[in-house]
């Protein structure tokens, strides 16, 4: 019975730490994307697929999304023609590369500010790498899932026909007129929708994970963690299975990878803070309506091999 109170002790106060974080993001995240101009910013995104896909890692602090906000972004940027190499950068960087999940990691380990630097590093260097592996493909149809090749099809087709049209332009002020008619109520309402249908999905993935990390802790031999979170190989493996399993928000994932942090060693947290956000099966999912289930594994073995590699000569060189 003393190890179901202590369970439950460790589960309720992961929840009192992360929550407050993940409402703040729900909040911002809502408030940005309803206010922002998208189609604005879109515009200004560069064509070349190397530019497209530094630029697209990035783009997180612009779009601050989690991992369920991202995929929908994504499949916008690939429907108004932007290269996939840009597309592929925001879907697996976004998620760590904003401002809300930079400032949670810093106030869990701000003992440890490597963490943080090296999490944003890795993530937009992993990012970037494999959205210039997939810029070779020029034509990104074939690697995406039928419906949305057709809609891009569709859409391309569209942009063509008004190409030899000259395209007329509201005046500034009618323009202004249009923008002021947007109902408040409306925006509100929007604003509510969108961050109760967030605090929906993204609270139970918390409870949830916060429940695993309890469990572990209490019910697994403190033996057999500290063996498997001393080696330098296998911490990082386990953590990287770990995070793929937990499929945790990135916007409170610190709170949980700091749970670890007294058994598993740096460089496997890191390994956690970095994987999970790109790569997760609550993300592999939601990727499913972009691309085929091939291409997902590419993604995913792409994304594991860099993620490792990374952290292991972390853990050797730091």
């Amino acid at each position: 019975m003393t190890r179901f109170h202590d369970a439950f002790t460790i589960f309720l106060s992961l929840l009192v730490e992360a929550l407050p974080f993940l409402v703040l993001g729900v909040v911002l995240s809502s408030a940005l994307l309803l206010f922002i101009n998208e189609e604005q910013l879109v515009s200004r995104v560069p064509r070349h697929p190397i530019l497209g896909s530094m630029f697209g890692s990035f783009m997180g602090f612009f779009l601050p999304v989690c991992e369920c906000g991202n995929v929908p972004v994504a499949r916008r940027f690939l429907l108004q023609g932007l290269p996939l190499s840009m597309s592929v950068g925001f879907l697996l960087a976004a998620p760590t590369i904003n401002p809300i999940v930079i400032w949670s990691t810093w106030i869990v380990f701000r003992d440890q500010p490597e963490i943080v630097w090296l999490r944003i590093l890795f993530s937009w260097l992993i990012a970037t790498i494999i959205a210039c592996v997939f810029s070779i493909q020029r034509d990104p149809r074939p690697l995406l899932q039928e419906l949305l090749a057709k809609r891009m099809t569709i859409k391309s087709n569209y942009r063509r026909s008004l190409l030899p049209k000259k395209q007329s332009s509201l005046p500034l002020m009618q323009g202004a007129v249009l923008v002021q008619k947007r109902s408040n109520s409306a925006l509100i309402s929007g604003f509510l929708e969108n961050m109760s249908q967030e605090l929906r999905e993204l609270g139970g993935v918390l409870i949830l994970g916060s429940a695993i990390a309890a469990t572990i802790q209490v019910f697994v031999p403190r033996e057999l963690i500290v063996n498997l979170g001393q080696g330098t190989v296998s911490s990082i493996v386990a953590m990287m299975l770990l995070a793929a399993v937990v499929s945790i928000c990135s916007t409170v994932d610190s709170f949980f990878a700091l749970s670890f942090a007294g058994t598993f060693t740096s460089s496997s947290l890191l390994a956690f803070l970095v994987f999970g956000p790109m790569i997760d099966l609550k993300a592999v999912g939601l990727m499913l309506s972009i691309f085929k289930p091939r291409i997902i594994f590419y993604l995913f073995a792409l994304a594991a091999q860099l993620t490792f590699m990374f952290t292991l000569a972390y853990s050797y060189f730091f």
